[in-house]
């Protein structure tokens, strides 16, 4: 995914992490198990290992956000391989001895029943090297696997428009339609001389409208926008 569909999926992150908290505050409240989390940042393989152990019931769901590490690396795209396989058991094993699975008392090999999310800006058929595209390949055959990209200079300024249409876009500036309308145009009038065409573009502009509301175009050449 591209820039934008990685900010409009951050939303969606965002709004499955209040549906987890919702759905895990008893557990919590009890000190049961937890049945969903939302994990963030570098992964190594043995974490990928004791996460996918941690949420293993049937139950259970992991979304993985932004770990690209995990797709990068031999021995994780396995594990998740294993974790995903289309077979009636998915089971997952480590095999080198590990002090750290011992202290946590968990088991070198176990049967993943639970479901995985994993959200990514990386393009899968686009990897340089074809061993991992191999692996991803056979990731893909595991999973419902659904491209955001936009492509076109024309399918993200619809895409904007949608967004902003949604009352999503603008919704923390209090700006009227017109207001709004007038950002997108300006955006889509200078879609060439932008330095990117996305939704983090729109904010920013938004930001110089509202700080600036006289000269905001004005500032918008000089902060977002390329030179001549």
């Amino acid at each position: 995914m591209e820039e934008m569909e990685a900010n409009k999926a951050k939303t969606k992150v965002e709004e499955l992490e209040l549906e987890i908290d919702k759905a895990t505050m008893f557990d919590k409240l009890a000190g049961k198990r937890l049945r969903a989390e939302v994990v963030k940042g570098s992964a190594t393989p043995i974490g990928l290992f004791q996460t996918l152990y941690k949420y293993s019931d049937a139950n259970c769901v992991l979304v993985f956000d932004d770990c690209d590490s995990i797709l990068l690396d031999d021995v994780a795209l396995n594990l998740l391989k294993g974790a995903l396989d289309s077979g009636k058991k998915r089971k997952i094993s480590w095999l080198s001895d590990s002090r750290i699975l011992r202290s946590e008392g968990i088991p070198d090999s176990f049967e993943f029943k639970g479901s995985v999310i994993f959200i990514t800006n990386l393009k899968f058929d686009t990897m340089r090297s074809q061993k991992l595209r191999d692996h991803l390949d056979a990731l893909q055959s595991r999973c419902h696997y659904l491209d955001l990209t936009l492509d076109t200079m024309r399918d993200k300024v619809l895409r904007i428009k949608q967004i902003a249409k949604d009352g999503v876009l603008f919704a923390d500036y209090d700006f009227d339609e017109c207001v709004q309308d007038e950002i997108i145009d300006f955006m889509q009038d200078n879609q060439n001389r932008l330095r990117e065409m996305s939704l983090r573009m729109a904010l920013k502009i938004a930001d110089l409208r509202k700080s600036f509301p006289t000269n905001w175009m004005s500032m918008a050449e000089v902060t977002v926008m390329k030179r001549g």
